[in-house]
């Protein structure tokens, strides 16, 4: 073992090894006992993930896939289509504290990177009717959410879904809280609440630049 590994595992401590412990018999354990609609090779969800027995059924999930610790994965009774609703492509990392709440449909592709605390739903809460408990079921109809292969979302950042379809384009870059609403095409860097696009990618600079600057 070279220096810099051995002291990278002194900084990690003991601690860390009993959480990759953890996390590889908790992945064996849902790849054998819950009925996926897919459960790749590779796939390390932490134990403090919470993805409830019901809706695996729900869920496919790809090859070398990671869920950090606290990632929720919902879906909602009464969800309608026999297809699943939560779909994970290979490659993708999820991270700490994140939220993927589908009640249609919301599809990662290969390799999309979720920072912390992100939060992705395909529909909202309404609360249309004041005479009900604001805590009463009355999830809207809610839509589709596409987030393309290599995209990275920043921490906190929020893709909300609230009709129709919502595609990010692969190759995107979601900044830290920005609030996403509408769909932005392919190598887009968008921020802001709400997002908007600020920088998008010049095939023919090769650089990133801002919209007004384009072949410019």
């Amino acid at each position: 073992m070279s220096t810099a590994q051995q002291n990278g595992a002194v900084a990690e401590g003991p601690f860390a090894s009993i959480s990759r412990v953890g996390a590889k018999l908790n992945s064996l354990w849902l790849r054998h006992t819950y009925p996926f609609a897919e459960f790749g090779h590779g796939v390390s969800v932490h134990p403090s993930c919470e993805i409830r027995r019901s809706i695996s059924p729900e869920i496919r999930l790809g090859n070398d896939i990671y869920l950090a610790p606290g990632v929720w994965i919902d879906v909602p009774s009464g969800s309608p289509g026999p297809e699943p609703k939560v779909v994970i492509g290979s490659g993708c990392a999820i991270g700490r504290r994140c939220t993927i709440s589908a009640r249609n449909q919301i599809v990662l592709e290969e390799d999309v990177l979720l920072g912390p605390s992100v939060l992705i739903m395909d529909h909202n809460h309404e609360f249309s009717d004041i005479e009900k408990p604001i805590h009463a079921p009355c999830d809207t109809s809610g839509g589709r959410v596409l987030i393309e292969r290599n995209c990275w979302l920043g921490i906190g950042a929020v893709v909300a879904g609230g009709a129709g379809d919502l595609k990010i384009g692969r190759n995107s870059v979601v900044g830290a809280n920005a609030v996403v609403t509408q769909s932005f095409p392919p190598f887009s860097v968008v921020a802001g609440n709400p997002a908007k696009l600020v920088k998008t990618y010049d095939q023919q600079s090769g650089k990133w630049v801002r919209p007004n600057e384009q072949h410019a």
